[in-house]
């Protein structure tokens, strides 16, 4: 496959783009990653996703696939010759749906929530809320493991993908905010997953660095003050 064939349009510290750097990476796809500038729309992503004007974006020969983990199950599909991502099973396969909408819809958002909140309370509240999820995911990890590394078993899979790629937030989280969520006293199976899913070589490469992650976290509250909301 000619690296120009494919390419992503995204921003090194998006875990959304990081779900398609690694999904390609997984089916050792080169491609060409193309840096979004922060603040600023590309004219080749205002026209590759017209409606949502956001990234990643997959662009593969002259077609754009939006959505990130739609890009994900387009990539499992076209290079069905490397190794699966989405589970095979027809009810396996809905489990990781689920548990990656859940991620996206609820738990994200109120990790989020943490860094935006209103006083002690306020703020408590939210990590009670993170911590809660993760628990329930520490449970869906036993079950859909089987006691092996990984949601999908012995390698990575579409779940792992969905959740890996928000570890270099929740790090952030942690150190921005002095509490600790990864408790692998409280939820160990997902603590060991975190590091193995980190090392693994589809995706340390394309894992932000926590400090430099956390600067840039510091830069858009700043961005955002300025703006006098959130945007």
């Amino acid at each position: 496959m000619a690296k120009s064939n494919v390419k992503v349009l995204g921003a090194w510290p998006s875990p959304y783009v990081m779900r398609a750097r690694v999904a390609l990476n997984i089916k050792s796809v080169e491609y060409e990653f193309l840096e979004e500038t922060f603040g600023s729309k590309s004219q080749l992503l205002l026209q590759s996703n017209p409606v949502h004007k956001k990234i990643p974006v997959l662009i593969h020969g002259d077609k754009p696939v939006c959505e990130s983990l739609i890009i994900v199950e387009y990539i499992d599909e076209v290079w069905s010759s490397g190794p699966s991502i989405l589970p095979s099973d027809p009810f396996d396969r809905a489990t990781a749906r689920f548990w990656a909408a859940y991620i996206d819809e609820k738990w994200f958002p109120a990790m989020k929530a943490i860094g935006a909140a209103q006083g002690d309370d306020a703020r408590k509240a939210a990590v009670e809320q993170v911590a809660e999820g993760l628990a329930q995911l520490e449970e869906a990890f036993q079950k859909t493991s089987k006691g092996k590394d990984f949601f999908s078993g012995d390698k990575i899979g579409y779940l792992d993908i969905a959740f890996g790629c928000f570890l270099g937030w929740l790090r952030v989280t942690e150190k921005m905010n002095g509490v600790k969520l990864l408790d692998d006293a409280k939820i160990p199976g997902l603590a060991k997953w975190a590091e193995k899913f980190s090392a693994d070589p589809a995706v340390k490469d394309v894992m932000p660095e926590t400090d430099k992650l956390a600067e840039f976290a510091k830069i858009l509250a700043a961005k955002m003050r300025g703006a006098g909301a959130p945007k």
